[in-house]
């Protein structure tokens, strides 16, 4: 009994350390950036150029096959959440991924990589956009190390939908969060 609770809590140790050493940066957003209306949206009230932002990756757990990145606003919808951005299949040699590779066209995306619909009910980033007014929202950006090379997810799913297929898969995660508001 004792060996298998030890072998427990160093099982869980190494994936506390796996995480910690998992990181996500971006040379555009983050607690301590001013945020940019390049990646506000571009439509609502909001005037921004909704570009997605750069992002870096390291350290992704070992038996990686793919990533998935999300943006989600868990501040919208009175708590409820809203979805901007969700990529998956991307492969596991990429580490990062350009300013604008959400666009709708897909061209800055590694090959094999999928964007799924967001909230906007639109495919490709969509940015931040919190009411005028209120309460600066918190944005999450995550990434995901998964271990299949493919997620199978039907072509018609939202963001939210495929979040628990994502977590299922996940070997580790590495987020970051910037705030903005109108």
């Amino acid at each position: 009994m004792r060996a298998r609770m030890l072998v427990a809590l160093l099982a869980l140790a190494a994936a506390a350390r796996a995480d910690d050493e998992f990181k996500l940066e971006s040379p555009d957003v983050g607690p301590d950036k001013e945020f940019s209306q390049d990646f506000a949206y571009d439509a609502f009230g909001c005037t921004g150029s909704n570009q997605s932002f750069a992002l870096n990756w390291s350290g992704a757990p070992a038996g990686t096959q793919s990533f998935a990145v999300t943006t989600f606003d868990p501040d919208a919808l009175r708590g409820k959440g809203f979805w901007h951005w969700f990529v998956i299949n991307i492969p596991a040699a990429t580490t990062s991924l350009p300013r604008d590779a959400g666009n709708r066209d897909n061209s800055k995306l590694p090959a094999g990589a999928r964007q799924l619909k967001t909230n906007f009910n639109k495919i490709g980033y969509g940015g931040s956009c919190p009411p005028r007014g209120g309460t600066p929202h918190n944005y999450v950006v995550t990434v995901y190390a998964l271990k299949t090379r493919k997620l199978e997810v039907p072509a018609e799913a939202l963001a939210g939908e495929a979040l628990p297929i994502v977590e299922a898969n996940a070997l580790g995660k590495a987020t970051l969060t910037y705030k903005y508001g109108r």
